[in-house]
């Protein structure tokens, strides 16, 4: 392992481990604290359903993991349901929907909810916009949604878009100066796809070019 590389593990290391990486590196931050210590307070919940909110890349699967292997259930994309999921839950305490849209089979839906709340359930969907505005066209459904508690993952700060940033080039055996990870959270958007696609960026281009990450490097990478 070079130099860069050792410094990077290092950089990584010097973040509070107890206070932010806990639970399969996920990272903790005023953005998704609220998420984070919601999930992880189960079952002592004010309602039995949960909605986690969240744009795409914020994190909402990777919580989703954590609680699953803290309290075990069930999940499933909301695009895979159909009437054997029923049966399945049968089975289950905690029950997962991911990606939660107004396209799913509402009917099917609604009797999902209606089930887990007659058995004292708990559910918890994940969605890009809060349930309460899918304006589902079954109004039996809406009413339903408004029982949900909601948690939204905010836009990342500074301290998280950092982290993300440093781990994700450490997975990829890429080395960077804390300078540069500087210049790019002062000159890339505050949203968890724009830097999933930066990182992404960085990442072909360094394959390509296989030579340290510069300043030149970054330009071409945020489309300077």
């Amino acid at each position: 392992m070079g130099d860069e590389m050792k410094n990077l593990n290092q950089q990584i290391l010097n973040f509070d481990y107890e206070q932010n990486f806990k639970d399969q590196d996920f990272y903790v931050s005023k953005s998704n604290e609220y998420s984070f210590k919601l999930l992880n307070s189960w079952p002592r919940w004010e309602k039995n359903f949960v909605n986690l909110i969240g744009e795409n890349f914020s994190g909402k699967s990777h919580l989703i993991n954590i609680f699953l292997k803290n309290f075990k259930g069930t999940k499933i994309s909301a695009d895979l349901i159909d009437n054997s999921f029923l049966k399945k839950i049968k089975v289950h305490e905690n029950i997962i929907i991911e990606d939660l849209s107004n396209s799913i089979d509402e009917n099917l839906l609604f009797t999902i909810i209606n089930t887990i709340d007659q058995d004292n359930k708990y559910l918890i969907a994940t969605s890009v916009k809060p349930i309460v505005d899918l304006k589902f066209k079954l109004d039996d459904l809406n009413s339903r949604s408004k029982n949900f508690l909601l948690s939204q993952i905010e836009q990342p700060e500074d301290d998280l878009m950092y982290a993300l940033i440093l781990k994700n080039l450490s997975d990829r055996q890429i080395s960077i100066n804390k300078k540069l990870i500087d210049f790019i959270i002062k000159r890339i958007s505050r949203s968890y796809g724009k830097i999933s696609d930066f990182i992404y960026k960085i990442d072909e281009i360094s394959l390509k070019r296989k030579k340290p990450i510069d300043f030149k490097i970054i330009k071409e990478a945020l489309g300077e």
